[in-house]
């Protein structure tokens, strides 16, 4: 069993090329993954989502990408030769009209030109998109190692909280076994007495044994408790499974607050709904906390 709760962040360096990926993950109800890249990365940003997909099933997921390139054929310098031209007749022109001797530039010339906004232009190469995409997919496999490591201790503490509860819910299902067959009982002690309470001195027996089994039949919660042993051999099973099981343990969640909410409608004893507001208090610590499991 695993969380959806963790947390992952690598950085790696190779052949002047710098990457740091940093994943955060939470609950969610399917995978929803949201990138953040710097734009010259833009074309890997679906690789970057096939493989978070092939590790997490479920969870809201974070990606952070940044990226350095420190090599020296990273970028490029470029003069804007029509534009220096333009700086250099503007410069002689005004030599002219200060009546400066009119001639060849200076070298102190050629350096105010060239400090002259955008004369010279400094642009990104290209990426080699191979080198950056390997590079990505390293660093994003040492993440998710974190990510997955982390979800997978916080899974075995969910598992072990999960299973508290379960046993919980088994014992009180047990508990409103053991009380069921009595309520008819119950109920028939209860109606003699009210009977005698009126001054009925002779009690037709046959009706009320009639009446009696009108009120078993109507408050008869074995279906109920049969489903309930499915349900809770079921989830315990799931707890245990490797694969992803959280859609199915919110389902059986459900299924068990199904039942026990079936049970407390029909059983007219107060012992019997004692148990099941604890009952549904445990199931729904369950539900809770099955909103975290992928």
């Amino acid at each position: 069993m695993r969380s959806m709760t963790g947390y992952g962040r690598k950085t790696v360096g190779r052949d002047g090329r710098e990457m740091t990926v940093e994943i955060k993950t939470v609950n969610h109800r399917f995978l929803d993954i949201a990138c953040r890249l710097p734009r010259a990365l833009s074309f890997a940003e679906d690789a970057l989502r096939k493989q978070i997909s092939a590790s997490l099933k479920r969870g809201h997921v974070d990606v952070n990408v940044t990226y350095m390139n420190l090599r020296q054929d990273a970028r490029e310098v470029r003069v804007d030769e029509g534009l220096a031209l333009q700086y250099k007749e503007a410069l002689l022109s005004l030599r002219q009209a200060t009546r400066r001797e009119r001639g060849a530039i200076r070298d102190e010339d050629v350096s105010w030109i060239i400090a002259q906004p955008d004369v010279l232009q400094v642009t990104v190469r290209q990426e080699d998109e191979n080198a950056v995409l390997s590079l990505l997919s390293d660093t994003v496999s040492q993440a998710l190692g974190d990510v997955s490591a982390m979800r997978e201790r916080e899974g075995k503490a969910l598992q072990e909280d999960l299973q508290t509860h379960l046993d919980a819910v088994r014992f009180l299902r047990d508990q409103i076994a053991a009380l069921a067959p009595k309520v008819p009982l119950i109920y028939q002690e209860k109606l003699q007495a009210r009977l005698r309470e009126l001054g009925v001195k002779e009690i037709d027996e046959q009706r009320l044994a009639q009446e009696v089994a009108l009120m078993a039949d109507r408050c008869a919660i074995d279906e109920e408790l049969a489903r309930l042993v499915s349900h809770i051999g079921q989830m315990s099973e799931a707890l245990n499974a490797k694969d992803e099981i959280g859609r199915r343990l919110d389902f059986l969640t459900q299924e068990l607050n199904r039942e026990i909410n079936t049970i407390g409608s029909k059983a007219s004893d107060a012992e019997i709904t004692k148990l099941v507001v604890s009952a549904k208090s445990e199931i729904e610590k369950l539900r809770e906390q099955v909103q975290n499991v992928e």
